[in-house]
């Protein structure tokens, strides 16, 4: 007899009660169940269950064996449904968040790639720059900029987020061009109205790291505006990379203060901790970490 198989029956038999309701969900004669849980008495060498003409019971051991026998099953079990979602074919719709910059202009020009190689995919994006509640959201993945709180849910690590600090040609030479941090603190700054970017910047440069308290007469919440704000000479204004790539490209905003780096932010892909992740996501996880992990683009 096969041993998984009497074990297998053997937790059935346990869990209804009794040979012949085991029998019962399984489609064969109460003695080859009996048989079954023989096999294993004799294997082991020890009594599982004491039978009596009405009633059955565990013994001591068959207590111990029965609950790891009941684990090991559902590990089997879970195994064999992971190698499933393998080779199945990703579908339905996956509902994701991220924050508006990098979600407008890193995520979304990428969606198209992963669409096409998975066709039977939808993707609802929410862009928002408050902190959703994946749970109660019904979220599948959101994306968090900046260092993670303790939430219970799972994170895959991605390439750090870049910023970059800049300014148009017309603020530069009507307020002159700032030599050191420090001299931001006489300049109007674009702020951005989330995280501590509202308060302070910080800097690494030869004299070490920085903090530097700024201040200026327009605050938003959102990245766009505060670049149309700096197009227009308004001020000085530190975002992300992608954001302002193509301004920088061509000469519409400048470099300021290109000897000192803007620390990089902890960038993270955050889902819930479900115990076997459906083909959808895990095909948008693996595409999320192909494209913005460590190796990946920007």
């Amino acid at each position: 007899m096969d041993r998984f198989s009497s074990m297998s029956i053997f937790v059935k038999a346990v869990e209804l009660g009794s040979f012949s309701a085991a029998a019962d969900a399984l489609n064969m004669s109460p003695q080859l169940v009996g048989k079954h849980v023989q096999f294993l008495e004799q294997h082991l060498g020890v009594r599982l269950l004491n039978r009596t003409t009405r009633r059955q019971h565990l013994t001591e051991i068959g207590s111990q064996f029965y609950e790891r026998s009941r684990n090991i099953l559902a590990e089997v079990e879970a195994a064999e449904a992971l190698a499933a979602e393998t080779r199945a074919v990703p579908r339905g719709k996956l509902k994701v968040n991220a924050p508006v910059t990098f979600g407008i202009n890193a995520l979304a020009p990428k969606l198209p790639k992963y669409l096409g190689a998975h066709p039977e995919v939808s993707i609802d994006l929410s862009l928002s720059n408050r902190l959703v509640d994946l749970i109660d959201e019904g979220y599948d993945a959101v994306f968090r900029i900046g260092e993670l709180a303790d939430s219970g849910l799972i994170a895959r690590r991605l390439a750090p987020y870049r910023l970059v600090i800049c300014a148009a040609p017309s603020y530069l030479r009507s307020r002159g061009v700032p030599l050191k941090p420090n001299d931001l603190q006489d300049h109007d700054c674009l702020i951005f109205s989330h995280t501590m970017l509202r308060t302070h910047w910080d800097f690494e440069g030869p004299g070490g790291n920085v903090s530097i308290p700024i201040s200026g007469r327009l605050m938003v919440d959102n990245g766009e505006a505060l670049l149309q704000a700096a197009l227009a000479g308004q001020g000085i204004i530190l975002q992300p990379f992608e954001l302002v790539r193509s301004s920088l490209e061509a000469g519409t905003l400048l470099p300021v203060l290109p000897e000192y780096s803007v620390p990089t932010r902890p960038l993270h892909i955050l889902h819930a901790p479900d115990r076997r992740i459906t083909p959808k996501l895990r095909s948008f996880l693996d595409f999320v970490s192909a494209e913005f992990g460590s190796h990946g683009s920007s």
